[in-house]
């Protein structure tokens, strides 16, 4: 049986041609399905596997249709191959979903079509509040890989860490699981449990069972210490830069402040403009370049910085995605700020969220950023002024390392490229010394960390090596201003 292919459907301007179902014949899937139970292992042998199997476009098509233009002949061959061939029945709709689906997912790691529950999910997170566990995640072959857990959500205080496998949920096996199923699983009611197994680095599976809660995000914590203010910002919504502003209003006499955005997953491209301007008199904050003059764009800061050149320091880690880099990238290309840690995650690529209808849409990726100093943060992060590894004081020797550059589908990813080959070792070494523990053991730095989260900040920055470098230089840039200060008065 023959049907006309409307190519008009697919964005081809042309008569309708006439083609067989997917191009195969009843006499071929017959042949396939016996051969399929005549061999045990449910192969195909070469004999069996000829052209009369093959999708083909008849030769009138082939004449009259530009190479580029046959693929989309090929998918819409594939789509009618699925409708009437596949072992269950599909609608046109459910197979067009599925098609856009793949088509988006294989494209880079943040690129996906977002149906109905992705969407309303991805805009009650920017709202700043919805229901869940409270992670930043990324599907990273199949499996849920955390990027970062969002502070006093039942992931932070379960101690679910940057880099963490996810690969059961509630006992089932996620193999091949997508963003939007990941997250359907994950997301329940209020007060209902869920039990991840968790794969961390090279150590025994676990089990982490959480309930779920709904997850109202406190972008902004602030607190002073020694006369520094110490502004921890753990996602950007609409209100970060606003609580930031009312803390430096509310505290017109520190000597300096810092600004926390460790495992910060990111947030809005406005508020990490908009924080960046709060500090900034004049300059360039960020540019985003695509391939179209609408996707490249760039972002300045206004004439009015609100602390009037306070000393600042931002601290950043692995778990610095996105929006965290692109301030700390400004401040610091700006010479406003310094900033201390381990070098960043590498998000660097801007998503473009685009209806489909009221409750679908797509996200797809449209451009790049680069700091004022014309550096991709795309797989290469922001690298700090001070190197200062994450640590409760001493060094820690295995702590597993996650950032953008890792995934197969990132883009501008170099397999050479320099950063890769110094982590890789320094995971390596990890793996190495968490298989010679035993399953389930807690190594000394988890059971740190968790009474970390709960301790006063005096007692963080004597625990905490990164923190306490933070501090240290604001104290020496603050001596070092008064200094200046005594020379030029005695001048």
């Amino acid at each position: 049986m023959k049907k006309v292919l409307l190519l008009s459907l697919i964005g081809i301007s042309m008569a309708a041609c006439q083609i067989s179902d997917a191009g195969v014949s009843r006499k071929s899937v017959v042949k396939q399905t016996n051969t399929l139970e005549k061999n045990s292992d449910n192969l195909l042998t070469e004999e069996e596997i000829k052209d009369d199997n093959a999708l083909v476009l008849p030769e009138d098509i082939k004449k009259n249709i530009p190479i580029d233009m046959q693929y989309a002949v090929f998918l819409q061959l594939v789509c009618n191959l699925i409708r009437n061939e596949y072992v269950k029945n599909m609608s046109e709709g459910c197979i067009t979903e599925k098609a856009i689906a793949g088509l988006l997912s294989s494209l880079d790691l943040h690129s996906s079509y977002l149906n109905e529950k992705a969407f309303t999910s991805l805009k009650e997170q920017t709202d700043g509040e919805f229901g869940g566990i409270g992670i930043e995640m990324i599907v990273d072959e199949g499996l849920v890989r955390v990027i970062s857990p969002i502070d006093d959500t039942p992931a932070y205080k379960a101690g679910l860490k940057s880099g963490d496998l996810i690969i059961y949920i509630d006992d089932e096996c996620i193999n091949g699981i997508t963003a939007d199923e990941a997250v359907s699983k994950l997301r329940g009611k209020p007060k209902s449990k869920v039990k991840l197994k968790i794969k961390r680095g090279d150590k025994a599976p676990f089990d982490v069972v959480m309930t779920r809660d709904i997850i109202k995000v406190q972008s902004v914590k602030a607190e002073i210490l020694d006369n520094i203010g110490y502004i921890r910002i753990s996602t950007f919504d609409k209100n970060t830069s606003k609580d930031i502003k009312k803390f430096i209003e509310a505290n017109t006499k520190l000597c300096g402040i810092v600004l926390d955005v460790r495992n910060n997953p990111g947030g809005l491209l406005d508020e990490a403009v908009a924080v960046s301007n709060i500090f900034l008199k004049g300059g360039k904050i960020v540019s985003t370049r695509g391939r179209t003059k609408d996707n490249t764009k760039e972002f300045f800061a206004d004439d009015k910085d609100l602390t009037n050149g306070l000393p600042l320091v931002v601290l950043i880690n692995n778990g610095t995605a996105s929006a965290p880099e692109i301030m700390a990238g400004a401040l610091r290309d700006n010479k406003r700020a310094i900033t201390v840690g381990v070098r960043s995650f590498g998000k660097g690529s801007v998503q473009k969220v685009i209806p489909l209808s009221e409750k679908t849409a797509i996200r797809l990726t449209i451009a790049k950023h680069y700091t004022p100093s014309g550096e991709c943060i795309q797989a290469n992060g922001i690298s700090p002024d001070i190197e200062a590894d994450y640590a409760m004081i001493k060094k820690s020797e295995n702590q597993f390392v996650i950032r953008e550059e890792f995934f197969n589908n990132a883009l501008d990813v170099k397999k050479d490229a320099k950063y890769k080959k110094v982590t890789d070792a320094q995971n390596k070494k990890s793996l190495d010394e968490l298989g010679n523990k035993k399953s389930g053991e807690k190594t000394e730095e988890e059971d740190h960390e968790l009474l970390y989260r709960k301790m006063p900040l005096k007692e963080r920055v004597e625990k905490d090596y990164q923190l306490n470098k933070a501090f240290d230089v604001i104290k020496t840039i603050g001596k070092y201003k008064n200094i200046i200060g005594e020379q030029n008065e005695k001048k």
